[in-house]
């Protein structure tokens, strides 16, 4: 377990109000709220959402004793109703016992061998829609790359796209991720489930739509995997066999040899469909908008792309050698953190810098504050790839950069979304670059950081 050196002195932050707390000030601008508590009062600072009692840490040290330690000392946070009704209760949603057997049946979907097989499906997809593009057309970013992460997501968890169901399923998950996000701004927060409002009525017709779509898939694969041969290592008599994570959910046993219910193999599917498509299509748009902004960065990725790929598409082999384009994935990923914030609800015996922390105490921390914070990162506000170069991070101190979490609970599709950033970026900027209007674009705060206007850009093809 990590031990933090840096003695946690809390400092009382802004005043709030009585029962609402910060919460207030916290849903007008959440990021700027949590900047402000890192530049006005310190690195760890006692504040509160609603009538609980919070510390919000800035220091990399702090972060990382509490990530370390949040499976053994702290309780998962309930972030809302909306949240719940959506991941329902998947490994990270579950805690002690239940989390550590849940992780040991998902955590083989997603290894390195396994991401490996799911490579070339990565790829396809990212040029399947390549194919469909034209020179000087105009294109919505974030759409067009979430119809990309969305096929490689189904593909490699359902094994298909859907067919028809493909784009109401996606329709009904944008719906869920913005209420999801409206309601962690709000003080619907602290509504009880029994409490009927038009925005959990939308979002109970969203799930009504991913539960039957994703249950009608369970059933009609529940018993192939056990007759097909599957054992928990893999595919038929160990071996590969099929490469999707549903059947692989489905084979999944645990030290008692017991599988996962179909309740938690709905759990799990969603959770990875809604985490390996939003993410990571989320991070895409940034780039590209970083991109845009960045003319000379633009012209290094080219280079590596003809010298690495010399005109072939890219595969799993080459994601190693493509050390330029992942160092603007890793960066893109520092400045705009997909999951831009993080919690846990201290138990009895959380100690932080030497310090107890009392139970029931939420202690956050967040990527984007820290990521682009100037004591870790010379000019932290821009756009340097190069900070990256030899594949470390120099002076950086742990958990200054931390897009995925970290400790134990880190998480699961980290390699996935890395890779998927990666190869599915190589295949696009080989025949197309997406000249953006150069007008600053702020994130909005939802579930993830989204751009808070469309991102149109226009088509050019590279030659």
């Amino acid at each position: 377990m990590t031990t933090c050196r840096i003695p946690l002195a809390p400092v009382p932050g802004p005043r709030g109000l009585p029962v609402l707390g910060n919460l207030p000030a916290f849903g007008r601008d959440p990021l700027a709220f949590l900047e402000r508590l890192r530049d006005d009062h310190g690195d760890a600072v006692l504040w509160s959402l609603g009538p609980r009692r919070s510390v919000f840490l800035s220091h990399p040290q702090h972060i990382a004793e509490m990530l370390a330690a949040r499976e053994h000392t702290y309780d998962i946070l309930d972030i809302g109703w909306a949240f719940k009704q959506v991941v329902g209760e998947s490994v990270i949603m579950s805690g002690g016992a239940d989390w550590r057997r849940k992780r040991s049946l998902v955590q083989p979907t997603v290894r390195p061998r396994q991401v490996r097989t799911y490579a070339a499906t990565m790829v396809d997809c990212a040029r399947s829609a390549a194919d469909g593009w034209r020179d000087g057309e105009r294109i919505d970013v974030r759409r067009q790359m979430a119809l990309i992460t969305q096929r490689v997501v189904l593909r490699c968890l359902f094994g298909n796209d859907l067919g028809d169901a493909t784009g109401e399923l996606a329709r009904a998950m944008n719906v869920a991720e913005h209420e999801i996000g409206a309601e962690l701004r709000s003080v619907s927060l602290f509504l009880p489930g029994w409490v009927t409002t038009p925005a959990r009525r939308r979002l109970r017709a969203a799930v009504a739509t991913i539960d039957a779509e994703v249950t009608r898939l369970i059933r009609a694969r529940s018993g192939g995997a056990r007759e097909a041969g599957y054992t928990a290592g893999g595919g038929p008599g160990g071996g590969e066999g099929r490469d999707d994570l549903l059947d692989r959910l489905l084979a999944a046993r645990d030290e008692d040899g017991l599988p996962l219910s179909p309740r938690e193999v709905r759990d799990e599917a969603v959770t990875l469909w809604a985490a390996g498509h939003e993410t990571t299509s989320t991070a895409l748009t940034w780039i590209w908008y970083l991109l845009s902004r960045h003319p000379s960065v633009r012209e290094r990725l080219d280079a590596e792309l003809d010298r690495v790929l010399a005109g072939r598409p890219p595969t799993i082999d080459d994601h190693d050698r493509l050390t330029w384009t992942q160092q603007i994935v890793k960066e893109a990923l520092r400045l705009y953190p997909p999951a831009w914030l993080l919690a846990g609800v201290a138990r009895e015996g959380a100690v932080l810098g030497g310090r107890r922390v009392p139970p029931g105490t939420v202690v956050w921390c967040s990527p984007w504050t820290t990521h682009r914070d100037p004591r870790w990162f010379a000019g932290a506000g821009e756009f340097r790839p190069e900070r990256w170069d030899g594949g470390g991070s120099g002076d950086v101190p742990d958990h200054a950069w931390f897009p995925f979490g970290g400790g134990q609970r880190t998480c699961l599709g980290a390699r996935f979304a890395q890779v998927e950033a990666v190869l599915v970026l190589a295949a696009l900027a080989q025949r197309f670059r997406l000249d953006l209007p150069d007008v600053e674009v702020r994130p909005r705060v939802g579930l993830l950081l989204l751009p808070s206007a469309p991102l149109c850009a226009t088509l050019r093809a590279v030659t």
